[in-house]
């Protein structure tokens, strides 16, 4: 049985804060825009109890609370979200083909926002525990749960010790390994003043996971002191690993350029090096990962997508016009040259009239057209018939002979 299609003009890979800053700027373009996201609308940015350096909200407020008001603005420009894994995409042919289990999504344009997914320690044991048998990655959603509870958080980044402050709310006990010397973390001067501050917190320095064991949920990990190799059990009714995520980008291998590590390399304009796909937020191989980040890069994507959008209905509708013959002037308005080459233009229009299509390319703007056509450099004239460029001048002179008499052998 065939799948059923859908189309689109839009698809977003990831509902993080990038995916929805993105569907919030194509959805307000009128562009028919969908929001792919395989677990809850607002991405990594949910797991983090506290956010304080989000422009504009001086008040803290949650990564939960953050996302839903992104979500709200999404949908009020008509984007769809939908809560769903994704099977397979095929981003090299002109339609881009996202697939579920039973829908093909069939998009012009895909904005890559898959975010990143966290990195597992690799110790014995650790598959059996994933998730909701004791190892998780997310305080905000599981700290009720260990209410009166042991807990053992692994890492010391900013994420790991603004996480276990927020546990020490609910649970009993709070330990940290830290694979560094005694008083050496990794997060920012507030977090480790605060963390240092706080009588429940308990670190374990010079640690790092060697196995993790239990029955049916996780019991009990065993850590070992890098520095002596001695073997250091710890009873434990949860573990919370915060030691960095990867790239979530298994699904565009072999089709989009990355980096050895995985993350997705893109332009200043979020262009990835297909035609028509974006990357945007922590998937981009970038400096900072942060909401902020996500939501520039975000906001650049779907501006980008809306412009690669209309300028390719233009160049189809436009410059490849079946009907008749087309010239095609690729200028810069602010350039003496191209201004006065243009009178030249506006003579050979008015010298055909009817028999020839005459448009005009603002290079200023954007190079795409004019790349399209070969042309990198203005003022240049291209001469199209049946869809194919037949004549072009690398570079205008104001001598228009030539170029008129490729125009009669056209339109005689």
């Amino acid at each position: 049985m065939a799948k059923k299609r859908e189309y689109y003009d839009v698809a977003i890979i990831g509902g993080g804060a990038g995916g929805l800053t993105a569907g919030i700027y194509c959805g307000r373009a009128r562009l028919k825009t969908i929001i792919f996201e395989k677990a809850l609308p607002g991405g990594l940015a949910t797991y983090t109890s506290e956010i304080e350096n989000y422009p504009g909200f001086p008040e803290t407020l949650s990564g939960t609370e953050l996302m839903k008001r992104f979500e709200k603005q999404a949908k009020k420009f008509g984007t769809e979200i939908k809560l769903t894994a994704i099977k397979t995409v095929d981003l090299t042919s002109k339609e881009k083909v996202v697939s579920t289990f039973r829908t093909d999504y069939v998009a012009k344009s895909v904005i890559i926002a898959a975010g990143g997914k966290p990195r597992l320690t690799g110790a014995k044991g650790e598959e059996l525990f994933l998730y909701d048998k004791g190892i998780s990655f997310c305080a905000t959603c599981d700290a009720a749960y260990y209410t009166g509870k042991s807990v053992l958080i692994i890492g010391s980044g900013d994420a790991a010790i603004e996480e276990a402050i927020f546990l020490t709310k609910f649970a009993s006990r709070v330990q940290i390994s830290v694979i560094h010397d005694e008083g050496t973390i990794d997060a920012n001067e507030i977090a480790k003043e605060h963390a240092f501050a706080n009588p429940k917190l308990e670190f374990l320095w010079n640690t790092m996971v060697e196995e993790f064991k239990g029955e049916e949920r996780l019991q009990q990990v065993v850590l070992k002191n890098v520095k002596t190799g001695n073997l250091i059990p710890v009873d434990v009714d949860g573990c919370f690993l915060f030691i960095g995520y990867l790239a979530d980008t298994d699904l565009f291998k072999g089709q989009v350029t990355m980096n050895q590590r995985g993350y997705v390399l893109t332009n200043e304009n979020m262009e990835t090096n297909l035609e028509g796909v974006f990357a945007v937020g922590d998937v981009r191989d970038k400096v900072l990962r942060q909401v902020a980040t996500a939501v520039g890069d975000g906001a650049i994507g779907g501006v980008a997508a809306e412009r690669y959008l209309a300028e390719t209905s233009y160049f189809e509708q436009q410059l490849m016009d079946d009907n008749k013959p087309t010239l095609v002037y690729c200028w810069n308005p602010i350039d003496p040259l191209c201004r006065s080459f243009m009178s030249d233009v506006e003579k050979i229009k008015e010298k055909y009239n009817e028999k020839l299509k005459v448009v005009v390319v603002d290079m200023y703007k954007s190079g795409k057209m004019a790349e399209k056509l070969g042309i990198s450099q203005a003022p240049a004239l291209a001469l199209i018939d049946n869809r194919e460029v037949c004549y072009r001048t690398m570079e205008c002179t104001g001598d228009t002979c030539i170029i008129e008499a490729e125009i009669d052998k056209k339109c005689s």
